[in-house]
Formats: structure tokens, C-alpha cells, sequence
């Protein structure tokens, strides 16, 4: 997201002109939890709860538990008995199956503005094509009324030089 090493970004409100801070209360904190360091120390409390929060499995769980951190044994524990509830798994299902119902629209919807953009442009070409034919149909007519009147003229020439 930046163009920074550290996972912690931290941004306050600035008066354009004299860049003054709009107030020392505000500020806005990014963390980008790919960036985040391998280990995690159990006395580092903000990378404690980062890591908790970009865990994706039930080792990265068990990392963190392992730490003996009272408060994110807690959280974890609670995480999965609330995980373990039919409610809970009837949700995460219907979550899922709505994202990939939604995956699956927005790809057809592409695949069909592409079919659309296709044949729109199949039709435009088959109009400039077609309007191309009737020129070269058109030429070709005048052609041959031209090619028509050299024959006759070339017969009156004939007839004239053989008198």
C-alpha cells in the first residue's frame, strides 16, 4: 500500500498552506499486515493483536497461543467456541457461497460486456464492409459501362477505317 518497510503508518491532519496540525487528538494509524515481522515477542502487544488478526490458520493460532499471552489465549479461545457453533458454520457457509456467487456474476458479467463489445464491433466492421461492397459494386458498374462504350466506340472506329 506505501512505499514504506514499516507495517506502521501514522498520518495526521495538516493545514495546506502552513502545515500546521489540525489537532495533536487525531490521527490515522495504517497497518499493513503483510508487512509485519516473522516472530512476534509476547511483550509487544500491538503485534500481538495484528498477528491475531492476519492469522489465517490454526497454526498461526497456535503460534500466538503458544506465547502464553493470557489476553490473546482468551480471545483465541473465544474465537473458537464461537466457531464451533452450527450458527456459526451455517453463516460462514452462506458468507462463502455469496462470495463466490458474486465471483461467478461479475465473471459473467465480463464475459457477457465482452461477447456484447464483440458484437458491436463484428457489427460496426460488417457495416464499414458492407458499405466498402457497395462502393466496389458501384465502381464496378462503371466500370463495365465505361468498358461498354470503349466496345462501341472501338466498333465505330472499325467500321470508319474500313471505309
Amino acid at each position: 500500500m506505501f512505499d514504506y518497510k514499516e507495517f506502521h503508518s501514522e498520518y495526521q491532519a495538516l493545514e495546506v498552506t502552513h502545515h500546521t496540525p489540525l489537532t495533536d487528538r487525531m490521527s490515522l494509524h495504517y497497518f499493513e499486515l503483510p508487512k509485519l515481522p516473522e516472530g512476534v515477542s509476547a511483550d509487544d502487544r500491538l503485534q500481538l493483536w495484528l498477528k491475531l488478526f492476519d492469522a489465517e490458520t490454526e497454526e498461526e493460532l497456535n503460534q500466538i497461543e503458544l506465547l502464553e499471552v493470557p489476553d490473546m489465549q482468551q480471545v483465541i479461545q473465544a474465537y473458537r467456541s464461537i466457531t464451533a457453533t452450527d450458527e456459526f458454520r451455517t453463516l460462514d457457509r452462506i458468507r462463502s457461497d455469496a462470495r463466490r456467487n458474486e465471483t461467478s456474476a461479475l465473471g459473467n458479467t465480463r464475459r457477457e460486456a465482452a461477447r456484447e463489445a464483440t458484437e458491436i464491433a463484428n457489427s460496426k466492421w460488417q457495416s464499414v464492409v458492407a458499405e466498402k461492397d457497395t462502393r466496389i459494386a458501384e465502381k464496378d458498374t462503371r466500370i463495365a459501362e465505361k468498358d461498354t462504350r470503349i466496345a462501341e466506340l472501338e466498333t465505330q472506329l472499325a467500321k470508319y477505317l474500313s471505309n
